[in-house]
């Protein structure tokens, strides 16, 4: 049944012109990023090769390609997430699917599979992106890895988050607003706190994923993302379950 919900959710994303219109627009703007700084990098080549342990290209641009990658996936994912349960009640569908013989966790892990896999895509256009850098030098295949790891779990974690607050209110525009909210204020606070106030990026999701960005692999930013998804799943089926008992 989750695999079914999850087919469901993909069908309907790519069904919609306007998924077509962002991600064209996103893969021309993440296009021109990259390609601007692999040109900044260029400009300067010459001058890194006269420094001892000079920095490569790998360096240089994976990892602020991959942050600048977060950074959209933050803005973008609330606009998918506002859809999955906010807009069933709008359309007054959610009581029809509470009604059908499926459990409430199947529902949010079905729309949170669909989710996932597709933004899923979107990191492996962008994992690919990268990789043509392996055409004209060698590159830290684990470097790229490792912020790819991070990227995938970074955008699980979002969707988590935008799920349960799609499932707090019945106005797809106020779940997305909620969300992108709840992400930015995270990040602002996370990047303007300093290391006295370490709970701060303990919390965030971007704090976590610094950690990939540099080339690390922390079991400890791993369970972050595992628990902050597991807990928002939680939270939006005991919301439904509320639903489904009082109405």
């Amino acid at each position: 049944m989750i695999r079914l919900i999850a087919l469901k959710e993909l069908r309907s994303l790519f069904h919609a012109p306007s998924t077509w219109f962002i991600l064209g627009g996103l893969q021309l703007m993440l296009a021109f990023l990259f390609l601007n700084r692999l040109n900044d990098f260029l400009q300067v080549q010459a001058k890194l090769t006269l420094l001892a342990n000079a920095p490569g290209a790998t360096q240089e641009i994976i990892p602020y390609f991959f942050s600048i990658v977060a950074l959209v996936m933050m803005m973008l994912t609330p606009v998918f997430t506002m859809r999955l349960l906010a807009e069933e009640r709008r359309n007054q569908t959610l009581p029809l699917l509470l009604a059908a013989p499926v459990s409430s966790a199947h529902i949010v892990l079905g729309k949170f599979a669909g989710l996932v896999v597709f933004l899923w895509l979107i990191v492996l256009g962008c994992t690919a992106m990268a990789l043509t850098l392996a055409l004209g030098t060698s590159m830290d295949f684990g470097l790229l890895f490792a912020n790819a790891c991070g990227l995938l779990l970074l955008a699980a974690s979002y969707a988590a988050l935008g799920l349960y607050i799609s499932s707090l209110t019945t106005q797809p525009i106020v779940a997305a607003i909620g969300a992108l909210a709840v992400l930015a204020g995270l990040w602002l606070v996370e990047s303007a706190a300093s290391d006295s106030y370490r709970v701060w990026h303990a919390i965030a999701p971007t704090g976590h994923f610094r950690g990939f960005n540099a080339g690390l692999l922390d079991s400890s930013d791993l369970i972050y993302f595992l628990l902050l998804c597991t807990f928002c799943l939680l939270l939006a089926i005991r919301r439904l379950e509320n639903n489904r008992i009082y109405g």
